[in-house]
């Protein structure tokens, strides 16, 4: 069983709730990928999360720039809630921005143009009518392209730029940021116009897993095997 998998089939079920910032998959060419018997990974992955539902766990997904193309089948096959980016949650009177990360790399002028075009109704439509081979080629030719340019961007520039993410803490009012993305698990504590805020970022599942468990005693990061007795922020 492959290692969230684990995770999911875990202590994980006794949180109230579970939220998934994006980047679940490496990539999500479409929901027709569910139709592929051959396929077991993605099927085996949504079965899980859909289990962790049933025991009465509220399921929660913000998409990333990896599975944004995840679509009402994909909700079904889940039973996740879609969450749309710069949402805003309450964990047990902390009112906490959820994003996926992404918008935040503004010093990343190239990603920024090419996630526009992607997000974009026409380009969307135009990559979805392609048959499901053709975009899993697609999305793999446009990974191999991402992975040569950041051999060629500094770190500094793929991360997050720090006046967009005061900006987004002030639009919304609140001192608690939590995202993913880029995969630098942090806890980084803030000052944004005098007022203590904190910023939190999710890392990446490899070797060991890691996950943000959130309650009124504030948020703490949980290794796996974790002990999950409160709303978890994962991925």
């Amino acid at each position: 069983m492959h290692l969230f998998e684990r995770f999911l089939a875990g202590p994980v079920r006794e949180a109230g709730a579970l939220y998934l910032l994006g980047d679940l998959f490496d990539a999500w060419p479409g929901d027709d990928i569910l139709d592929d018997p051959s396929d077991v990974f993605h099927a085996s992955l949504c079965a899980s999360l859909q289990k962790v539902g049933a025991s009465g766990t509220a399921l929660y997904f913000l998409p990333g720039n990896r599975d944004f193309l995840v679509g009402p089948r994909f909700l079904a096959a889940t039973g996740m809630q879609l969450l749309t980016d710069e949402t805003i949650i309450d964990i047990a009177g902390t009112r906490t921005l959820l994003m996926h990360g992404d918008t935040l790399c503004t010093d990343d002028a190239e990603y920024q143009q090419f996630r526009q075009r992607v997000r974009g109704e026409q380009w969307r439509h135009d990559f979805m009518a392609l048959p499901l081979a053709a975009r899993r080629a697609s999305i793999e030719q446009l990974r191999q392209h991402s992975e040569r340019e950041k051999q060629a961007k500094s770190h500094a520039i793929m991360d997050v730029n720090a006046a967009a993410v005061a900006a987004a803490l002030r639009r919304h009012g609140v001192t608690r940021l939590i995202h993913g993305h880029t995969h630098r698990r942090a806890h980084h504590p803030l000052a944004i116009d005098g007022s203590a805020a904190e910023r939190w970022v999710l890392g990446d599942w490899d070797t060991s897993g890691n996950a943000l468990a959130c309650d009124a005693n504030g948020c703490r990061w949980l290794e796996w095997p974790p002990s999950v007795s409160a709303t978890t922020v994962g991925r």
